[in-house]
């Protein structure tokens, strides 16, 4: 995307190198525009103005053009020479650090994007001037000084650091629906935003830049913030704001913890207090993504994220916007550490929907997932309140959640495990299997349940009968206490009905 973009740029001899960056795709559906781009400060004069003083420019129209910053354009504060600077072809090897400077300090003016027809020109010239700095720092070589560093972090910060005014959407995010049918609100900033996170992404990447120097200015405070922005419903936005987080975390080792603990306060806001956020799906890929990393044996704080946060993201009815993101952090536990199956496989239980039958046939996706990377010893574990579970779900009236559930005896892996351990399951969800063998709705329901029928007739025709017989008593038996049930009742009405005209009480013997 980013090579079409500096395509438009007439280029001499320019290096050209491979991208060494995952450049963001183009998503289709935007949900709002951004609110509020910023207006420009009283200081951008001399944001702009300041570093040509100290600088040893050579060409006098150039100084000229510096003194000349200070006037203002019909009040907007936006200097009135607002021109391109010379391009990184014109100047010597030996400035091409100070003119790289002074464009990063001219593209710290920040423009209202909201009225297209305000500033055209210097808006397309600042866009010109930032596709050439990710040009320059693309093929750059020799270490970008601490200088460069400091005004880079400034000029992106002005441009992407800003407030979020969200959208009422209490009618928006009901049980977690997909907002595809909307027609997407397209941000008019975002054709200058790509480029100061392209921009960025490529200074984070470049082998230019060190690490023990840029984390002085890409820092605690600069992550916070950049953290906070993955609450921007434009989602060309969070894929460029995933992958820079991704890069952050790779190259600033220093950073790790607290990013992994900054993700974590807001995944515990999120659960618990708003369950309203934008960027959880990309979160919790940035997060696979270091899941799949961790070494082995776990940290135990590693342990007590899955216990305190991934299980209970569970919990908001939202759970479709990111359960697959979610599925995939949740089985990548799983697949380092096969004990950690039972812990996961009763947090599912604890946080398994009630009344939300799309919610439900999602946990049984996952747990397919889970058994399929759970081992023998794991599984005796949990098998008691899983069936127990899987039971329910067995007689719901809802025929995508029981079709879901008899699926399970579709994995082999699954399959072997019930059969291994089938005098203790087969006793749990046999009455299950019988009522929706006699008198399920679905046909294909019912179909798949003579097939799960068949294969413990087969595997074991004593154990199945055994089932039959003591479903069949305990059938007796229920039908006795309720004939004793109504019985009591009737005779209840009864000495109601002959009592009604005293204000005795009634006792029933």
């Amino acid at each position: 995307m980013i090579k079409q973009i500096l395509g438009k740029i007439p280029r001499k001899h320019s290096k050209s190198s491979g991208d060494p960056s995952h450049s963001a795709s183009s998503v289709t559906t935007s949900k709002r525009s951004e609110g509020g781009s910023k207006r420009l400060s009283s200081s951008v004069d001399e944001a702009i103005s300041a570093p040509y003083s100290v600088l040893n420019i050579r060409n006098n129209a150039e100084d000229k053009f510096l003194r000349d910053k200070n006037s203002r354009l019909n009040g907007n504060q936006i200097p009135a020479s607002y021109e391109a600077l010379p391009s990184f072809r014109d100047v010597p090897n030996s400035e091409k650090q100070q003119l790289f400077i002074r464009k990063v300090k001219m593209c710290s003016v920040a423009f209202d994007f909201t009225d297209p027809t305000k500033n055209v020109k210097e808006k397309e010239i600042k866009r010109q001037t930032l596709l050439e700095l990710v040009e320059y720092v693309t093929s750059a070589s020799g270490k970008f000084s601490e200088t460069v560093m400091q005004e880079v972090v400034k000029m992106v910060s002005l441009n992407i650091f800003r407030e979020f005014t969200p959208q009422p959407r209490e009618n928006k995010l009901l049980d977690g629906l997909d907002l595809e049918e909307e027609e997407p609100s397209m941000d008019p900033a975002w054709p200058h935003l790509q480029v100061v996170y392209e921009f960025l992404l490529r200074f984070i990447t470049s082998p230019e830049t060190d690490a023990k120097i840029a984390k002085r200015y890409i820092d605690h405070s600069f992550v916070l913030k950049l953290l906070d922005l993955f609450d921007s419903e434009d989602p060309r936005e969070r894929e460029y704001l995933k992958t820079i987080l991704h890069r952050i975390y790779g190259k600033f080792m220093v950073h790790r913890p607290f990013i992994r603990k900054a993700i974590n306060n807001i995944f515990y806001r999120f659960i618990f207090e708003t369950e309203r956020h934008n960027g959880i799906a990309e979160f919790l890929e940035v997060l696979g993504s270091i899941i799949n990393g961790f070494a082995l044996p776990l940290k135990e704080e590693h342990k007590l994220f899955l216990v305190r946060t991934l299980i209970p993201l569970h919990k908001p009815k939202c759970l479709a916007m990111y359960h697959q993101q979610l599925s995939y952090c949740i089985t990548q536990f799983v697949e380092k550490d096969c004990k950690l199956a039972d812990i996961v496989i009763r947090g599912l239980i604890k946080y398994w929907p009630v009344t939300n039958s799309s919610k439900e046939v999602l946990f049984l996706n996952e747990l397919e997932e889970v058994l399929e990377a759970t081992q023998a010893p794991e599984f005796q574990r949990c098998m008691v309140p899983l069936f127990q579970q899987i039971s329910h779900c067995l007689n719901s009236l809802h025929f995508q959640v029981a079709e879901r559930a008899l699926f399970l005896w579709n994995n082999d892996h699954i399959e072997n495990l019930i059969k291994q351990n089938r005098k203790v399951i087969l006793p749990i969800i046999f009455p299950a299997l019988e009522r929706n063998a006699r008198h399920h709705w679905n046909q294909a329901v019912h179909s798949l349940t003579l097939n799960v029928r068949k294969i413990f007739y087969d595997l074991d025709p004593d154990l199945f009968k055994a089932c039959q017989v003591k479903f069949q008593d305990d059938e007796a038996k229920e039908k006795e206490m309720k004939e004793k049930r109504e019985a009591t009742w009737k005779r209840l009405e009864e000495l109601a009905a002959r009592n009604a005209a005293s204000n005795e009480a009634i006792l029933v013997p």
